[in-house]
């Protein structure tokens, strides 16, 4: 007989230290939401963070999880798919985790198309440090790092990034419509192949321009809007719209999906035989390898 989970099956015991009206709240309750939709095994999924205030979230549900270090969180989650692709492996963290020191791996994760869901808390400030201009930023910002003539570079756009990178599954949420952003986020467990949920979550304490109030006043719904999310030219249209073309509206919703794409996993020839850990330790002929050598 199949279990049936009730929602605070996958809480756990430990409480959020999260400032009181932070945005990462809703992204817990989006995840939590599509994880009990989708009635998954606890024991059979892993988050995996790496470092800042979101990547607090693996202590506050009662699945596995990992708290890697600063930017490592996603070739830490690529090391556990690959040694039991069963798991359903979804990565939390940052803008500044995940779009700053961590963007290389960003880049080659989706380049590879592997099976993993990237939740990224992107509140665009470091918010644990205090206060300074993450990747996120927009330009003219002032900031605890950048008091005078605000940031003077052009923010990341890691939407159009998770495109040209390869991505699979590419949506924008807002913690201001927590509905919303669970089906994105269930929709994106459920794609086989790397998703990116880039989450506006505002910071109330550290980020007094990107509030809930200018999100509700700026925000549209892509799909409602009529656009295709098999159309990779009109995502990267919707992609630029916001900080670059304008900024009076955000596109929120999917802006990507394809299943013609073949995951890590599926080529990797290594697990054709199955899980790796699920395979018989030892060498069964030690005089066939040794021959090799000798």
């Amino acid at each position: 007989m199949k279990l049936e989970f009730e929602m605070d099956t996958y809480k756990s015991e430990i409480k959020p230290t999260w400032c009181p009206g932070c945005g990462d709240f809703a992204v817990l309750r989006a995840l939590q939401m599509a994880i009990h939709t989708l009635q998954l095994e606890p024991w059979n999924v892993v988050i995996v963070s790496g470092i800042g205030c979101s990547s607090n979230l693996p202590h506050f549900l009662s699945t596995y999880g990992f708290h890697a270090i600063h930017g490592r969180a996603l070739p830490v989650a690529e090391g556990v798919k690959l040694a039991n692709p069963d798991l359903q492996v979804i990565v939390t963290g940052g803008d500044g985790d995940g779009y700053g020191i961590g963007v290389g791996h960003f880049i080659h994760a989706m380049r590879r198309n592997f099976d993993i869901t990237y939740l990224v808390m992107n509140n665009q400030i470091y918010g644990l440090t205090t206060g300074q201009a993450s990747p996120t930023s927009e330009k003219g910002m002032k900031t605890k790092s950048t008091p005078i003539e605000g940031v003077i570079e052009n923010p990341v756009d890691p939407i159009s990034l998770a495109l040209a990178s390869g991505a699979t599954y590419v949506a924008r949420a807002f913690s201001g419509d927590v509905k919303g952003m669970a089906e994105l986020v269930k929709n994106g467990i459920d794609h086989h192949g790397f998703s990116l949920i880039d989450c506006m979550s505002p910071c109330v304490t550290y980020n007094k321009v990107n509030t809930y109030d200018f999100f509700r006043e700026r925000v549209y719904d892509l799909q409602k809007d009529g656009h295709d999310p098999s159309d990779m030219k009109a995502a990267f249209a919707k992609a630029i719209e916001w900080p670059f073309v304008q900024r009076d509206r955000i596109p929120l919703g999917l802006f990507y999906r394809t299943e013609k794409v073949p995951t890590y996993e599926d080529l990797e020839p290594a697990l054709k035989k199955g899980s790796p850990v699920r395979q018989p330790l030892g060498v069964e002929d030690p005089d066939e390898l040794l021959s090799e050598f000798l």
